[in-house]
């Protein structure tokens, strides 16, 4: 199969749309599959023994640093010459429309994939009312796609409700062997901890639409030394706002995978995550989770069992969650290991090869509609 990927976000950016665009492509080459990646610059020039066409970007307002491809006339040019069998789009909003418009007009189907909730996102970064417009603007770009597969059922009922058609779960692969309690590294906690005896850590961009800024309300929990893996805009400000937490800034390999194991409660902060990929890690890593209860984070955790949830909106109710377990070792221990159990089947291989039967799918649909329209 020959497979086009257009991505709206790739390296340099890590983000959870370019984490699982690489896991793809390099599940692609491990199949025997063709590829060819289309994602805004800069960027590599290859990933997996993949070409990767890179585009023009724009920084978006209040956040510089992500950059969001501009669609061009390129596309459809670079699709053309490729000849794929199927196109891939990676959360479309700006370069993904251009990836959906070149598929219909060079005649191959085409799977969006919804990742971004865009009109929360926007809703963070004060672009107040603008909700209709944004959601106009997906149904557009989806309405366009043989199959749009979501990654949680929250996300489901939400694009169902905004009349986006054909929709089919698929949720994200986890590494087990890379997040794992075997990563757990006493030298590393003791250096977060410092006087501290618990740590409470959040792992994920430190920007404002990941709401970092609600880790000061456990600050001053008893012996808790708040901890925030990664980096972003909201870095300085955290750091200001809460100046006895470890901002070690950001991490990947055995140095991410050993963060997530040493902490010893996950609190997620963000309420608008369709998934929540840093949550799975967490679990997968042998970590008792609070999370929010919206979103991605509902398929994920089992409340009273694999972790806790919260209402997204009370900081009360999330200060009540982790002090729970701060001050409950024997059942951050019980949900820790019970977490991970849930997440051993969810390989990044299986989920990988579910996403080959949905182009099938999309291939199926598409000659179908041909052989009516002929």
């Amino acid at each position: 199969m020959r497979v086009a990927v257009v991505t709206e976000s790739f390296l340099p950016q890590v983000n959870g749309v370019t984490n699982t665009v690489r896991r793809i492509l390099e599940h692609l080459a491990a199949r025997g599959h063709e590829a060819l990646v289309v994602a805004p610059r800069p960027g590599p020039a290859a990933y997996a023994g993949f070409p990767v066409v890179a585009v023009p970007g724009v920084g978006l307002p209040g956040y510089r640093e992500f950059k969001l491809g501009l669609p061009t006339r390129r596309v459809e040019k670079v699709l053309r010459d490729f000849r794929p069998d199927v196109v891939h789009l990676a959360s479309p909003i700006a370069l993904g429309a251009a990836g959906a418009r070149a598929a219909r007009r060079i005649g191959v189907p085409c799977v969006a994939v919804f990742q971004t909730d865009v009109a929360g996102f926007a809703r963070q970064y004060g672009f107040r009312g603008t909700d209709a417009v944004i959601w106009s603007w997906i149904r557009h770009i989806h309405r366009q796609a043989d199959v749009t597969l979501v990654p949680s059922r929250a996300s489901l009922e939400q694009l169902d409700a905004q009349g986006v058609p054909r929709l089919a779960l698929w949720a994200r692969g986890v590494d087990a062997a890379r997040f794992s309690p075997a990563h757990r590294d006493q030298t590393l906690r003791e250096w977060l901890l410092g006087d501290r005896e618990i740590l409470v850590g959040y792992v994920g961009r430190l920007a404002g639409d990941k709401r970092v800024h609600l880790l000061a309300h456990l600050a001053d929990l008893p012996k808790v030394r708040i901890v925030a893996v990664g980096d972003g805009p909201a870095a300085p400000s955290l750091r200001a706002l809460i100046p006895s937490a470890a901002l070690p800034g950001f991490l990947s390999g055995q140095a991410l995978s050993a963060a997530y194991a040493s902490l010893d409660v996950f609190v997620h902060t963000g309420a608008d995550d369709t998934f929540g990929q840093c949550v799975q890690e967490a679990m997968a890593s042998g970590v008792a989770v609070v999370a929010p209860a919206v979103g991605g984070p509902l398929d994920l955790v089992r409340p009273g069992h694999t972790g806790l949830l919260y209402e997204p909106d009370d900081t009360d109710d999330l200060k009540r969650r982790v002090a729970e377990l701060v001050g409950n070792p024997a059942l951050r221990a019980q949900y820790g290991a019970k977490a991970r159990e849930t997440v051993l089947s969810r390989s990044w291989a299986s989920v990988c090869d579910e996403l080959l039967g949905h182009y099938d799918t999309a291939l199926t649909r598409y000659r179908r509609l041909e052989e009516a329209v002929s």
